[in-house]
């Protein structure tokens, strides 16, 4: 069975350059009462649902009985959105401000692919151009060349790190790369024979952006994707903040050093639903590059985690693709999905309660699939 999306809370996991691959899983489809207790499950042989523009709404009360807070999550905010729709709540121990900001993980890694592929609509490259070209010295002279579009898709056979930061400490962009490519680490393997999810794709992405375009990786989420689509709570915070602004999703426990163009953002639910439908109609990409985003590479069969060439995790519950990324910081995991052209969108942020990564799993899947 493919695995869903969770990612274990802070205090259980070891630092977070050797666990990125742990972040980002492929969504299945589960029944409510396979994950929660059966008086928590009961509420949905009761569905309600209604509709908007031939679209279903959200089934109410499978999702609040999945919000509330319990064994799964201790506290849970979802924002269901779309063509005619839009709907926040939050339970437990988060903020009821629909506008709340939050830590989004790894669904940073959207913004990155992005503004990759503008760069690539541009001519500034191509999904061809070796990393190596364009970042001369930053990975080994011996290894053979990985393109943009096997860091975009995660195909470039990067393998996990063996060293760890030390305690506090705030790495460079530079410094997170050379953890990757040490050389007591593995090198890649080639040829590459399957999808393998990693964060460093996405700090050297992120040292394309601003190697080519002159500006730091802020200025350009900011430049090309926030301002435009007035996403006014998105932004990438400095080196060593970990303050999240008010009003804010309520979350314990030390936030994790700082990801960047892998993890790093800070976002809300209603500018996180935004940039999703806007990325999925279109409007930031030109039409060969927005094309590029649903294409399913080879390697991806089989691969626990399906990603795109653009880097959109997909899958299918009952029956319906859907196309996202969860994303994990600090105590809170996370996660964004749209049907097709954006016409339903969720997001969500909750603090998980359980250790079981599969149970979370599945229970993620639920609350997705009720909102959709």
């Amino acid at each position: 069975m493919t695995k869903t999306p969770y990612a274990a809370p802070a205090t259980t996991r070891p630092a977070r350059w050797a666990t990125l691959a742990l972040t980002g899983a492929a969504l299945v489809s589960v029944t409510v009462g396979a994950v929660l207790p059966a008086s928590a499950a009961e509420p949905q042989r009761a569905r309600v649902h209604g509709t908007v523009r031939g679209h279903q709404t959200v089934d109410t009360v499978a999702l609040t009985a999945l919000m509330e807070p319990g064994p799964m999550a201790s506290g849970t905010m979802v924002r269901v959105g779309g063509t005619g729709h839009a709907r926040t709540r939050a339970t437990g121990p988060l903020s009821q401000d629909p506008a709340a900001n939050f830590r989004i993980g790894s669904i940073t890694k959207l913004f990155t692919s992005a503004l990759v592929l503008q760069l690539v609509g541009e001519g500034r490259f191509t999904l061809d151009t070796p990393v190596q070209e364009l970042l001369p010295g930053t990975l080994p002279a011996h290894w053979e060349p990985i393109t943009v579009g096997q860091l975009l898709s995660h195909t470039s056979g990067l393998q996990k790190p063996c060293v760890d930061f030390g305690q506090g400490e705030t790495p460079t962009p530079e410094q997170v790369v050379s953890h990757w490519t040490d050389p007591k680490c593995a090198a890649p393997q080639y040829p590459v024979l399957a999808q393998q999810y990693n964060g460093a794709n996405y700090f050297l992405l992120g040292m394309v952006v601003e190697k080519t375009t002159g500006r730091s990786y802020a200025d350009e989420v900011q430049r090309r994707i926030a301002r435009p689509l007035g996403l006014r709570h998105t932004y990438v915070p400095g080196p060593g903040d970990r303050t999240v602004p008010g009003p804010a999703l309520t979350e314990s426990g030390e936030i994790e050093p700082w990801a960047w163009a892998e993890g790093g953002m800070i976002s809300n639910a209603p500018d996180l639903e935004r940039f999703m439908t806007n990325l999925l109609r279109g409007r930031l990409l030109k039409p060969a590059q927005q094309r590029q985003l649903f294409v399913m590479p080879a390697l991806s069969v089989g691969a626990e985690d399906r990603f795109s060439m653009g880097g959109l995790l997909r899958n299918e519950i009952d029956g319906t693709v859907v196309w996202g990324k969860t994303g994990s910081m600090g105590p809170s995991t996370s996660g964004v999905f749209a049907t097709e052209a954006g016409r339903r969108t969720v997001v969500y942020s909750l603090l998980p309660a359980s250790r079981d990564r599969e149970l979370m799993r599945k229970h993620l899947t639920a609350l997705v699939g009720a909102a959709l």
